[in-house]
């Protein structure tokens, strides 16, 4: 069969064989975890990966960082607003933290304890209460040159610690509007990663649902004066396809307002159902990815007008459907992306994310697993290495290429703590897997948090580096 190679993809061919020749001198072995729809688990064979870390960059040579009460760069600042912002400055963004200094987010996701049998007596054994296992957390994350905290954390918690510490975490809030509507009105169920519905369609134009919104965001009024938050997401892995308008026009339920909205869009445009082509099908996306984004947003900006609003975490292909980066664009300070099966970020792909939305983007899933935690590795979507040497050089490595984008505002490490795969009624993504900086006995992996120590204490000044360089 051939292979026919277009201009672009030659491009970035030829582009990874230049890095390679000069920074990506390491190699490392990983391989992918597959999920069969019997539910039996299999894996792809070890590759070599091209790799670099802070070690292979040519003539990087490592710079003091100082830092701001949130962990800004102190070496740089811009008009504060007294909340997190985010601004492009001399063609790269950032953002900006509430006392005006530059800002990356490095945060990881699930700061939060364990519910397994066995995390809640490692937690009694190591920490005694909850109130110390904040504590040691905190000191933890920024020990280690991590400064925040991402989805499904504890905010309660990292609220209180904030009171007593100096430095405290920006966290950040899922909302969840559609999956909690969903809840409420019906019809929703539970698939790896994420909320399930009819026809993979959301709810989206039932007439309750801004109502709903509106109702539900009135909560947001007590975040409105919290410095430490750092902003929203609306929802997480939205099913937003091009095969949404075949899936609103073939609900069962002919009277459903989504199966109407598409027959009437339909009717609109003067298209017939047979003339239903891709163009059609990403134009009616965009059509309702701007109902769904201009709705929660408007939301959010009602109750608290303070505070960023990050986007519904896109996942899979969806980063590259332009219509949705163009609808997300309108109403977010950033596009949030669940970011996997790429061992290297693609910058020219994230270019294209910023082209299309208008706006920066963070990274708010990627992690990989390594053999020799003792754990099967048989759920969740990140890559597989031998040991956790291994996986603090894909930390490095995948950092180095966000921050050499210009676009990327800050990533989220998926997670905190492993899966515990005794654990009862577990999300099925997050049964059996070494996601975590810590075991599930809260014991750390020295490795990992090293290599992870070695690159968040120089991000500011790689920045620059990178800014030089290209």
């Amino acid at each position: 069969m051939r292979t026919i190679l277009t201009a672009a993809v030659l491009a970035l061919l030829l582009q990874a064989s230049a890095q390679d020749s000069t920074d990506f001198k390491l190699k490392v072995a990983a391989r992918k975890g597959i999920n069969h729809a019997d539910g039996s688990n299999d894996f792809t064979a070890y590759k070599q990966y091209s790799t670099r870390s802070l070690s292979t960059l040519n003539g990087y040579n490592f710079k003091p960082q100082r830092l701001s009460k949130y962990g800004g760069w102190l070496d740089h600042r811009t008009k504060a607003t007294g909340f997190f912002q985010v601004k492009k400055i001399d063609g790269r963004w950032w953002a900006i933290d509430p006392e005006g200094y530059y800002y990356l987010h490095n945060a990881l996701n699930a700061v939060n304890m364990g519910k397994s049998e066995r995390n809640q007596k490692a937690l009694k054994d190591n920490f005694g209460t909850p109130g110390n296992w904040m504590k040691e957390t905190l000191r933890l994350l920024l020990s280690n040159g991590f400064n925040g905290a991402g989805a499904w954390s504890n905010v309660e918690a990292i609220r209180k610690s904030a009171i007593q510490s100096k430095k405290p975490l920006a966290y950040t809030i899922n909302l969840d509007f559609m999956s909690a509507y969903g809840d409420k009105r019906g019809g929703t169920f539970q698939v790896p990663g994420h909320k399930g519905y009819p026809n993979n369609v959301i709810f989206l134009f039932d007439p309750a649902f801004e109502d709903f919104c509106n109702e539900y965001a009135k909560r947001l009024i007590q975040n409105k004066d919290d410095k430490n938050l750092f902003g929203y997401f609306s929802d997480n892995e939205l099913p937003l396809s091009l095969k949404n308008l075949e899936g609103y026009l073939t609900l069962k339920d002919q009277t459903d307002p989504g199966y109407l909205a598409a027959s009437t869009w339909l009717e609109k445009k003067g298209i017939r159902k047979e003339q239903i082509n891709d163009e059609v099908r990403s134009e009616f996306l965009e059509y309702a990815a701007d109902r769904y984004f201009s709705i929660v947003s408007k939301a959010i900006r009602k109750y608290d007008p303070n505070h960023l609003y990050l986007g519904c975490r896109f996942y899979g292909g969806q980063r590259n459907i332009a219509g949705l980066q163009r609808a997300v664009g309108r109403y977010a300070d950033a596009v949030s992306v669940n970011y996997y099966n790429h061992w290297t970020p693609n910058i020219s792909e994230m270019k294209k994310w910023e082209e299309w939305s208008g706006k920066p983007c963070i990274i708010t899933e990627w992690y990989v697993k390594g053999e020799d935690s003792g754990l099967g590795n048989t759920a969740g979507a990140g890559w597989i290495v031998k040991t956790q040497e291994d996986r603090g050089l894909f930390y490095q490595n995948f950092v180095l290429g966000l921050i050499e984008s210009k676009s990327c505002i800050g990533w989220h490490w998926f997670k905190y703590l492993d899966n515990d795969p005794t654990q009862k009624n577990a999300e099925p993504s997050n049964t059996n897997a070494n996601k975590g900086i810590v075991n599930n006995d809260y014991q750390e992996y020295t490795p990992l948090i090293q290599k992870s120590k070695e690159l968040n204490t120089q991000m500011y000044p790689l920045t620059e580096w990178f800014d030089k360089h290209n």
